[in-house]
């Protein structure tokens, strides 16, 4: 099968296709014939950052390095300890993350556990982008924060990959969403559910709230500093990327915050959460742009400006 296999940490040059031996499955698992892999910021930070590899994939030593976690396919073979999953099931799901996933490659072998059933209703490539993301925002809001509905949520990075399923899933709940995101974003957040929006090039958000109950931030300390600003007492905060230090931990303990500081895990109980609302329409993936197989390094490249709306999928 083919396979994107990394040579070295680096450039997207150092993404190298090739054929590879079609894996295994355990019992425990199913083979699934990949359609579409989605691509997020982590895939692009542990290509090029010896930290980053050691921290998302480990792997063992001599052992080929395969990246992604995303993806979404058809199940090939079922292994003999597999319940509810049968050969022809088209499936979606993130795969071993923390770990070696493997997901941009032809075949994966995937543990059925993290796996979900794709809605009829919605295509490959959307459902390969709503994995990683989209669990992202779901664990973020829904497991860690607890939203319930009347909450005010402010999501930081609202038409990015998770903030643009996280914007969704709040609605979706009943909360009052506030989208924090620059002007040529507007309409885009607004059209997502937001009922407010703030442009963070032209407004201080700390400014315009002061009383959220969740608060979800995905970018740096300075930006989760301002952010308790607009906390209320007692609030809920989720951070993606930053760790609490004790600068952090006190203003935590000034607002007497519950705080987390959060990294998704495959869990297909959630997946199925997620296709629920999928199914019903109240979850959508903005796909930004798809990217053939023999494009993948240029998939790393856009997701690298940090400027893309929604996802980027890779088609197998």
């Amino acid at each position: 099968m083919k396979a994107y296999t990394l040579k070295q940490i680096g450039g997207v040059e150092n993404l190298v296709q090739k054929e590879i031996p079609t894996p295994q499955i355990k019992n425990n698992q199913v083979l699934v014939k990949v359609k579409a892999i989605g691509i997020n910021p982590v895939d692009a930070f542990v290509r090029s950052s010896e930290q980053g590899l050691s921290i998302f994939v480990n792997p063992g030593k001599g052992e080929e390095v395969i990246l992604g976690w995303d993806i979404a396919g058809i199940i090939e073979t079922v292994g003999s300890e597999v319940n509810g999953l049968k050969t022809g099931d088209e499936v979606f799901g993130l795969i071993n993350f923390k770990g070696h996933g493997k997901a941009y490659a032809e075949y994966v072998a995937v543990d059925a556990a993290q796996v979900a059933l794709k809605p009829g209703n919605i295509s490959f490539e959307a459902a390969g982008a709503a994995t990683l993301a989209a669990l992202t925002a779901w664990q973020a809001l829904v497991t860690h924060a607890q939203i319930k509905k009347d909450d005010k949520v402010l999501i930081h990075g609202a038409s990015g990959g998770v903030g643009h399923y996280a914007v969704q899933i709040a609605k979706h709940v009943g909360a009052f969403v506030i989208g924090v995101g620059s002007s040529e974003n507007k309409d885009f957040i607004l059209s997502l559910g937001a009922d407010q929006f703030i442009d963070y090039k032209k407004e201080k958000f700390e400014e315009i709230v002061r009383d959220a109950d969740v608060i979800l931030d995905s970018l740096d300390k300075e930006n989760l500093k301002r952010s308790f600003s607009a906390l209320k007492t007692g609030g809920r905060l989720v951070s993606l990327i930053t760790f609490f230090d004790d600068e952090l931990k006190a203003l935590i303990a000034h607002k007497k915050a519950q705080a987390y500081r959060m990294t998704v895990e495959s869990n297909g109980n959630d997946m199925k959460s997620l296709a629920d609302l999928l199914q019903q329409g109240a979850l959508r993936s903005h796909v930004t742009k798809v990217y053939p197989f023999d494009q993948l390094p240029d998939a790393h490249i856009q997701v690298e400006t940090h400027k893309t709306r929604g996802k980027i999928v890779v088609t197998v």
